[in-house]
């Protein structure tokens, strides 16, 4: 096994500290939204350290925003080819695909998004979305549900949940979840109206039992 040497180390630690500095100051440019000078940078980043996903993520953020969806994705799908395990990427292309109404493919993009990170709420919110224009519902509350367990006061995540839950004729789930939700925002007309047909489902649900 080849000993690596300490010029190799302060090498490797200049250009990590160089690439770094790029990315910031691109991202600086990127909120100013001065496109032009933040993909000077984000280039720079990219020939310097070309197997990083950083610059591309960038590259793709500032296409996105100046309304270039094609070139955002062709970033971000460099960024996903150079690190399989990059949820920006994921995320990245879902918000291209669904912007576009191509629903399958940002239902699939979101996924991988949440696979890698759970914690993702962009991602999880355009899952949700996406899944309600599909009809697909039993990932999302999986997904849901794993981020409500590390955000418990969620109010609106846990509202989007409580839909689905009415939606898949969760009734019991949903009107727990509906409840909680109207503790904390007692005058949401959407959780009040919704709390109201899931009541009615349960007691019609109660009087069939019965009879």
């Amino acid at each position: 096994m080849r000993l690596i040497e300490p010029e190799e180390v302060d090498r490797a630690r200049r250009m990590a500290q160089a690439l770094e500095r790029l990315l910031e100051i691109g991202d600086c440019y990127a909120a100013m939204e001065n496109f032009v000078r933040a993909e000077q940078y984000y280039h720079q980043a990219a020939v310097m350290v070309p197997d990083h996903p950083g610059p591309y993520i960038g590259l793709g953020v500032i296409a996105l925003q100046a309304g270039e969806g094609e070139k955002a994705l062709r970033a971000f799908k460099i960024a996903a080819d150079i690190a399989p395990d990059c949820a920006e990427a994921y995320n990245g292309m879902g918000m291209i695909h669904h912007e576009h109404r191509r629903y399958p493919q940002a239902f699939e993009m979101y996924l991988k998004c949440l696979e890698i990170n759970s914690d993702n709420l962009i991602a999880l919110l355009g899952l949700f979305q996406t899944a309600c224009r599909m009809g697909t519902f039993s990932k999302i509350i999986y997904y849901l549900e794993a981020y409500l367990k590390q955000h418990p006061e969620d109010n609106s995540v846990l509202f989007c949940l409580a839909t689905l839950y009415a939606r898949e004729g969760m009734d019991i789930q949903a009107k727990a979840a509906l409840l909680t939700v109207l503790a904390g925002e007692p005058d949401k007309p959407e959780a009040v109206e919704l709390l109201q047909k899931v009541e009615e489902n349960l007691a019609s649900r109660e009087k069939r039992e019965v009879a």
